[in-house]
């Protein structure tokens, strides 16, 4: 996850204040993802995983879906000028928190297929032809793909969902976005939102209570550095928008 200047503070966001939210049609995992497909779930950085389908990860795991992680970076820029957090230290602690969150999910770690892919984060633009290649060989036409939006707001998401749509045409997948720190733009924003694509996946109180306390994995995460005045990534505004009954997603 890439820090952005997050503000408990804001006026209402899209994700609390938009009425388009309720008028969402739902959507099942059958639909989503075919009996006998594969689902890949595509994160730009350690916890985007989470944050983009926490959820859904649950429903495809209890459903038996063959499921494939890949993760992008290893998160290691997430805290730029901190003596607390270096990027030597982020670059093991990262991924081990997103073990445990994917313990805490309940995920079969014996058995998840989990790629690694050592880009370095905040620079995903620049290689974008790269990272469409890298993608590319690990997918299969019958393939699912769930990233993040393109259109996100975050630079690394954009090039991660760029990457993923070039990439799942050139096989023949299907790709399904999520959008992450889209829900916190000011709600003037909303028409922005391509409503018309989103669907919304249900989830019930257990599942979003796994996925609340996977988020609360990623301690370095909730920790900024206030000696150089960074805010946490996971600030209890963007943990309290987990709390929703439901992930949206971009078909």
């Amino acid at each position: 996850m890439k820090s952005i200047p997050l503000s408990d503070t804001w006026p209402e966001q899209i994700w609390n204040g938009s009425r388009q939210l309720l008028d969402v049609m739902p959507v099942n995992i059958a639909n989503l993802v075919p009996a006998g497909a594969r689902a890949v779930v595509i994160a730009p950085h350690p916890g985007d995983e989470v944050l983009i389908c926490g959820g859904l990860l649950q429903v495809l795991a209890h459903h038996g879906h063959p499921l494939q992680l890949i993760s992008v970076t290893d998160g290691s820029a997430s805290h730029p000028g901190s003596d607390l957090w270096p990027e030597r230290r982020l670059s093991v602690f990262r991924p081990q928190e997103s073990v445990e969150a994917l313990r805490r999910l309940g995920l079969p770690l014996h058995s998840l297929k989990w790629i690694r892919g050592g880009f370095a984060d905040n620079a995903l633009q620049e290689r974008e032809h790269q990272l469409c290649q890298f993608i590319g060989r690990y997918l299969r036409p019958d393939d699912v793909v769930f990233s993040t939006w393109r259109e996100d707001g975050n630079d690394d998401h954009g090039a991660v969902g760029r990457a993923c749509a070039k990439a799942t045409a050139q096989v023949g997948a299907v790709f399904l976005e999520t959008p992450v720190w889209a829900w916190h733009w000011p709600l003037r924003d909303e028409h922005q939102v391509p409503w018309h694509r989103a669907r919304k996946l249900r989830l019930d109180t257990w599942t979003v209570a796994r996925k609340r306390h996977a988020a609360y994995a990623y301690a370095s995460q909730l920790q900024g550095d206030p000696s150089i005045g960074l805010a946490p990534t996971l600030t209890p505004l963007l943990l309290e928008r987990l709390r929703q009954p439901y992930e949206i997603i971009f078909i």
